[in-house]
Order: structure tokens, then C-alpha cells, then sequence
């Protein structure tokens, strides 16, 4: 038996879908232009859900199995499949190796490959087209070729990073109505998370340090345009490349000796003052997660730290100073 719920958004392109099966065959067949074939390995009935969200080029899901299984799996061509299982949960394989805590699995497509996963098992999966990712990837300077993703079936991740990924993931999952994000938003958010993970020494190929008026330039041209768009929808460090005409080391780089501080930190402080404009202005139906998620908060936690930071105070505290 299987149960299906669809769920369209068509302002974000993304269609969201929840299949609950009984059968482990039918759990195989959840995953849209998957080829894939299960055999349970542990005792009991079998039990499975697959939360997802596709699009075009991103294909984001979530899937529970009750039972131990083993899984022969092959993505479709132009594709890299990556695999990050909940934290705290028996081991799991990847074409016999271990998948270590904190580590990020990974496949290419029209390859097949194995996996092994226990009981009561939880694992997001991400597929991305091949050219949306070397197409991201190229503008932040990052040689793919000579990456993990190529060169092995895992990576590891920081905790830190391992608990963002997982954390913008699940704010993909909940897609909270109140404020939608566009498809190549969310795209650029979660390619950006997956290249930060990646060793160092892939950030750049580029050895020659660019001129004072260069890197004033570049801070400026990034300042201008974030002036000119502060009230419109989060930008994500791809599109400042972009705006910058430069790669994300030099990015980093000229943020660092002019400014003295990182792009990253420069643009989440400019995000946490666009949050508590509007927790200021936000309408009674709007919640701090909904405010935070929109402008790229995904980790309740950390958001929360982040604010009271720089503000002094709560962004319940906010709430409640400007809504009594």
C-alpha cells in the first residue's frame, strides 16, 4: 500500500511530494528518475517515507526505512547525488566503505552503486545537475575535477557544517508558505553550503593579490548593490562574485583587508539588520522562523545567538518592544 500527498508551490517551482509505503518496492520506486532495487535484511514489516521537493535541476529529498535494507542505486546522467544521514544513527555503507559521522556521501550519475543503511534509518538526499553545480562552482573558483566528488565516494564535513546543511535542508523541507524563495535562490544556498565543505585548497586557483583600488572596488561595487537591493530577496555569496566580476577567493580576500572582515560575515550582519527591520514591520501571521528562514537563517539556534550578538537583545525582545 501507498499513500501520496502532493503539494505545489508555483511561485518557487518547486513541487513537494510524501509518499508512505508498506512495500520495499515501492520504496524504491519513490525517487523520480531513480533506478533502484531494495532487499530488506532485517526482521519485521517495513515501513517507508520519502519527503521531496524537485525541480529542473534540484532534486531534494528525505527518507525514512524502518528496516535494515540493501540498495543498488544508479542516478541519471549529469547528476551528483549527495547523501548526508541524521546524526546519532547505527552505521551505514556506501559500496562498502563507512559512512563516517559528519562525512557527506556522494555519487556521480549513469553509475551504480551500493548502499547498505540500518534500522530506523534517516538520510537527505540531494541530486544536482552537473552543469548547475560546475556553473556555481566556477564562479567561487572551485575546481571540481579535482574535488572529492570525482575522486571518492565520501568527504568529510565539519560538525558545524554538517549541522547547516542539515539544518537548510529541513527549513527546504517544512517550505513555509509566508515567504517563498525562488527555486535559484535556494539552489545558490545549497551549492554555496556544499563548496564550503569541500577542503580548502580547492577554493581558488589564482595566486596574484589584487591591487588596493581592486579590492576597494570590489567591496564597493558589493556595498552599492546591496544598498539598491535591501529590501528584495536574500543574496547568496555566488551572486556577489558575480556583481564583482571576481572569484570567491579574491571576494574573500578584499573583504578581509578592507573592510576586515569576511563576505560571509559582512552579508549575515546586512541580513540580521534586514531581520529586525522587518520583525519591526512583521504582521501578526508572520513567526521570528518564518522572518529568519526568508533571509537565509536556517539554524534557529545559531540565528538566535547571531542576533542578540549584534543587537543586545532577543529577536523576541525585538518582537515584543515594537508590538505591544
Amino acid at each position: 500500500m501507498e499513500f501520496t500527498k502532493h503539494q505545489k508551490n508555483t511561485l518557487s517551482a518547486l513541487k513537494k511530494c510524501v509518499i508512505e509505503t508498506v512495500d520495499i518496492d515501492h520504496q524504491a520506486d519513490s525517487l523520480t528518475n531513480w533506478s533502484q532495487e531494495y532487499a530488506q535484511i532485517s526482521n519485521g514489516k517495513f515501513y517507508g517515507r520519502t519527503d521531496k521537493i524537485e525541480s529542473d535541476h534540484v532534486h531534494i529529498f528525505q527518507e525514512y526505512t524502518s528496516n535494515a535494507l540493501h540498495q543498488d542505486c544508479q542516478l541519471w546522467s549529469n547528476a551528483i547525488w549527495f547523501g548526508i544521514p541524521f546524526q546519532d544513527q547505527k552505521d551505514s555503507r556506501i559500496n562498502g566503505q563507512l559512512i563516517s559521522k559528519d562525512t557527506i556521501a556522494c555519487h556521480v550519475g549513469d553509475q551504480e552503486f551500493e548502499l547498505v543503511t540500518p534500522e530506523d534509518f534517516s538520510i537527505y538526499g540531494v541530486v544536482l545537475e552537473e552543469t548547475v553545480l560546475k556553473s556555481i562552482a566556477e564562479k567561487q573558483s572551485v575546481d571540481l575535477l579535482s574535488s572529492p566528488l570525482y575522486k571518492s565516494l565520501q568527504f568529510r564535513v565539519t560538525p558545524e557544517q554538517n549541522l547547516l546543511l542539515q539544518a537548510l535542508l529541513k527549513r527546504f523541507m517544512i517550505q513555509s508558505e509566508k515567504h517563498v524563495i525562488s527555486e535559484k535562490i535556494k539552489q545558490d544556498f545549497l551549492v554555496t553550503a556544499i563548496i564550503n565543505a569541500l577542503p580548502e585548497e580547492l577554493g581558488g586557483t589564482s595566486n596574484l593579490i589584487p591591487s588596493y583600488q581592486h579590492r576597494k572596488a570590489v567591496v564597493d561595487r558589493v556595498k552599492a548593490y546591496l544598498n539598491e537591493c535591501r529590501n528584495d530577496v536574500p543574496v547568496t555569496i555566488t551572486e556577489l562574485c558575480e556583481i564583482a566580476y571576481v572569484s570567491r577567493r579574491t571576494l574573500q580576500y578584499s573583504f578581509e583587508t578592507i573592510l576586515g572582515c569576511s563576505p560571509l560575515k559582512f552579508l549575515r550582519t546586512m541580513r540580521l539588520n534586514q531581520v529586525r527591520r522587518a520583525l519591526k514591520e512583521a504582521k501578526e501571521d508572520q513567526s521570528i522562523a518564518d522572518i529568519a528562514s526568508y533571509w537565509g537563517f536556517w539554524h534557529a539556534g545559531q540565528f538566535s545567538k547571531d542576533y542578540k550578538q549584534l543587537f543586545g537583545e532577543t529577536p523576541s525582545e525585538t518582537t515584543h518592544r515594537f508590538h505591544r
